[in-house]
Formats: C-alpha cells, structure tokens, sequence
C-alpha cells in the first residue's frame, strides 16, 4: 500500500481512494455473500462499507492492513444487517399443490446462488494461513447453506478465522471481543457446519465443465425435461437431498424425493419445463422455465443448482424465486 496514495485518499482525493479499495471489493463481495447468503445484501453491505471506509480513512490507524480494515468494517456492517434485518418468509412457503411429507422441516433460509461469473480473483486466491478449509469448498453452495444455520457472530468468527485465515487475535479485534469468546464460537460453529455438510469426494467429483461433468448434466437435464423421474432418480446417490430455498420442505432420499417429483409433474400438468443451462458457486446450474399453454413463450419460475459427488448428484436445490435469474444473464421469458 502506497503511503502517498493513503494520504491522497485521507485528504479526499476519491481517484485515490477507488485505486487503494477497488482491488478488494470483489472479495468482500463474496465475504459478504458468505455472511448474509444473499447477493442483493451482499452488494449493499460493500456500498455501506466503502462508504464507511471513506468517511473513516482519516481514522485509520494502520495498526493492521488496510484488508484487514476494510474486513473488519464490512463484518460489522453485516452484523448491524442481520440484526436490524426486517426480511421475512413470503406469506406461504409450502409447495403450491399437497406435497407428500418431507423428510424434514428446517428453518426458512435467506439464500441466494452466487453467478460464476463474479468469482473472478477469488476461486484461486490463497487463504491466510489459519484457514481450515480450501477456497472452492467454501464457495460451493453447500458450505454457504450451512453457515446461514449459524447465529451471525459464529458466522463471521468462521468466517474469517477458518476461511480466510485470518488469525484468532484478529477475529477478535473485528469482532470486538476476546480470543476466548472467539475460540468458543468457533468450537460451536465448526461443529454446526461438519453436521451439515457432507465429506467433499474430491478424487472421483468430476471437476468443472469437463466431459465427465458435461455428460452428467446432459443426463439430467434430458430427464428433468421429460419427466423421467426415474431417470433422475437414477442420477442420484443414495442420500441425496433436494431443497427448495427458503421453503422449508426438504426430501432425501430416492422415495421422499421420487414421491415429491411425481406430485410436482401431475401439479404442472401439460407444462414442459426448459432447463438453460448456468453456473453458480462453481456448480451446474439451469434456469427452470415453464411453457406457457396459450403461448409459444416459457416463463421463468426459478434457479436450479446442481452438487455433484463423484459421478452422481448429491443435492438439487430449486431456488423458487426467478428474481436472480438477470444476474445469470437469463431472460425472464424463452422463446420456444
């Protein structure tokens, strides 16, 4: 960090200022994101915290660096968020037609996909050294949902000790609190987080847009679009979930889910579905579409994500809510 330019920044020279900021807030982004779960929030914690940041420059001691300190302000800011937050379920979130009994009911989630197409700079990036986990598990949609079941100051304190290693002295003064405080949330959260998500097989998980992965979700995109659930099922592991955020419905299994399925697709009856395909939090992903009958259009109804776990599925999390889709760079209607 260029001293002259601090000092530029401090004396209000904003040129200065989005030159010393502009190389960070891509990943304070998605550390937003990994604390709020949602990209809409994420986005307003980052404004709320350049904005800090500018009014507070002067302040800045420089007793850490300048990430560091823009970390700390943007922890804060989503802290203030979830505890001022005035979000609330939609008036209904049971499925629109009698789903069978689910294997579980969990707490309405405030989730959102992350595009791909903003992870730039963050996929590859090098952790501090305290961190427990490797970057892609952490993006992964997986890890996200399950750090939303955490009370927010766990949250964070994982966040920034076991994910981008930051060390504990550190988290602690972000936070505002003691190293003991620290070490204890974390105990906590780290519990939490290994109930919830599962071991990552990274020997035999097909990586990335590589023909292994391609014929996979080829696979199931020529079932999902035809019905064929048990086509689908076969596509699944064993104790495989499927989610529908921030429903709190959830099914695992091939029968909880199969039996979900078939009540979906006599529900939609002579609707097709269209699948577009996408990526979000490195993972497959589709736009789901919905021929209209009366039209030769398909209208968006949600987001679908894929986990992979070695050559099958692990999860399809069904976000019912198309409102994300412009930020995948998808339409709102498809011409057929």
């Amino acid at each position: 960090m260029s001293q002259r330019l601090l000092t530029r920044a401090a004396e209000g020279d904003e040129d200065a200022f989005r030159e010393l900021t502009e190389p960070y807030q891509r990943e304070l982004q998605f550390h937003c994101y990994r604390i709020l779960g949602t990209v809409h929030d994420a986005e307003d914690a980052v404004q709320e915290t350049m904005l800090r940041a500018w009014r507070g420059l002067r302040g800045f001691e420089q007793r850490a660096s300048l990430r560091a300190w823009l970390y700390r302000i943007a922890t804060n800011r989503c802290l203030d968020a979830l505890r001022n937050s005035s979000r609330r379920p939609p008036a209904s979130l049971e499925a629109p037609f009698a789903a069978p009994a689910p294997t579980r009911i969990a707490e309405p989630t405030w989730l959102e996909p992350y595009p791909d197409v903003l992870l730039e700079g963050i996929i590859d990036a090098s952790p501090g050294p305290e961190a427990r986990y490797e970057t892609r598990e952490t993006i992964q949609l997986a890890f996200i949902a399950a750090l939303q079941t955490l009370p927010p100051r766990q949250r964070a304190a994982l966040v920034l000790r076991d994910v981008l290693g930051f060390h504990t002295t550190e988290v602690a003064d972000m936070l505002d609190s003691t190293q003991d405080s620290v070490k204890g949330a974390l105990k906590r959260a780290r519990a939490t987080v290994a109930q919830r998500t599962p071991i990552p097989d990274r020997d035999t998980a097909p990586l990335p847009d590589t023909p292994g992965e391609r014929q996979l979700v080829q696979r199931f995109t020529d079932a999902w679009e035809t019905d064929d659930i048990d086509g689908i099922i076969t596509l699944l592991t064993d104790d495989a979930w499927l989610t529908m955020p921030p429903s709190p419905l959830e099914y695992q299994g091939a029968n909880a889910i199969g039996a979900f399925l078939h009540k979906l697709t006599a529900w939609r009856g002579d609707q097709r579905v269209r699948l577009i395909p996408a990526r979000a939090n490195t993972q497959p992903a589709f736009g789901v579409y919905h021929t209209d009958p009366h039209a030769p259009i398909a209208h968006a109804t949600g987001l679908m994500v894929l986990t992979l776990q070695g050559i099958q599925i692990a999860a399809i999390t069904n976000f019912v809510d198309s409102g994300a889709l412009p930020r995948f760079g998808l339409p709102r209607t498809l011409p057929l």
